[in-house]
């Protein structure tokens, strides 16, 4: 229970560090987002005009930068972080609810299907060190995941959505179906899925590749691998009872930092394929210089790896007993 409660003090404070930034960083950013947002049309406009559109977006107070900040603050723990200037007058939490069920959906499904192939790739190249499984496969993903997201994106794009035309080019689902629960909209919003799930695997894979072999090479030269081989225990009972169930608790944490990473869009994945998460909201929000969007984008994020971590936190207590003594 100590241990839990200094992880969580550790949170608590991890948040309002990042809330505080999340305050600060956007009023240092240079430029106007009022003009940004008329474009050539603010040539055209009066003076008077433009601080309309600036009362508008709440770019306008005269409070002080303290009692702004606890403004702030309020208005967060209400849910409100205010409209977004390139959608305007949406509400930014109602946009970043869309881009997290896309986010969600693409980092689940590549993360699960990373996880285990990872893992059992790992499992199976450490049982047979130095064979040809072990010299082949793990180098060949370490290739792959040593390639730029957007480069081995733009690849997959070519090749199966150009080249090919196997998969459409991008966005969540085909533009001409209504969203239903039907089974042609969900087959569409597993064919548009499959590029950029494909490519965040192929980037993801290598790192529990890597993390499972060298761990199970580790607890295979303990000493009770060496008992259980000598009881005469059927091999594949000694690899994943054994061996396995003991190096997978270091995975635990990295699939906690991993999971949280689902939150922040995969962001270069996302805009190859047009898919309209997080990440792909993020980097519109920054061309467009939508500061709430950027807010809340930034703060919803770091909770969720934040949230995510304090839960790994208290599943790996359940799992090592020594983190509980």
């Amino acid at each position: 229970m100590k241990y839990i409660l200094r992880r969580l003090g550790f949170y608590l404070i991890a948040f309002w560090a990042a809330l505080t930034l999340d305050f600060i960083f956007p009023r240092l950013l240079p430029g106007d987002p009022a003009t940004a947002i008329l474009g050539p049309m603010g040539d055209r406009m009066t003076a008077a005009q433009i601080q309309a559109l600036r009362q508008a977006l709440g770019l306008v107070t005269n409070q002080s930068i303290i009692k702004q900040y606890f403004t702030y603050v309020v208005h967060v723990f209400h849910g409100d972080f205010g409209l977004s200037y390139a959608n305007f007058p949406a509400p930014v939490t109602s946009v970043i609810a869309t881009g997290f069920i896309w986010t969600i959906l693409l980092g689940t499904v590549s993360l699960l299907i990373s996880v285990v192939v990872g893992h059992l790739i790992g499992i199976l190249a450490s049982w047979r060190r130095n064979g040809f499984f072990d010299i082949i496969v793990p180098p060949l993903f370490n290739f792959i995941g040593a390639l730029p997201p957007f480069f081995l994106g733009l690849g997959i794009l070519y090749l199966f959505a150009l080249y090919l035309g196997w998969f459409p080019i991008g966005h969540a689902y085909a533009d001409t179906l209504v969203p239903a629960f039907t089974w042609q909209f969900v087959a569409s919003i597993f064919t548009h899925l499959a590029l950029p799930a494909i490519t965040s695997v192929l980037v993801t894979t290598t790192v529990w590749v890597q993390i499972m072999r060298n761990t199970m090479i580790s607890v295979l030269a303990e000493d009770y691998i060496t008992m259980a081989e000598a009881k005469g225990l059927h091999q594949n009972r000694i690899m994943f009872n054994y061996a396995a169930r003991n190096a997978i608790l270091p995975s635990v944490t990295g699939f906690g930092v991993f999971l949280g990473s689902i939150l922040s869009g995969q962001i270069l994945i996302e805009n190859v394929f047009s898919y309209p998460g997080l990440g792909f909201l993020l980097v519109r929000a920054v061309g467009s210089r939508d500061y709430p969007m950027m807010q809340g984008l930034f703060l919803g994020i770091t909770t969720g790896v934040l949230l995510v971590n304090f839960l790994v936190d208290i599943l790996y207590t359940r799992i090592d007993p020594r983190i509980r003594k």
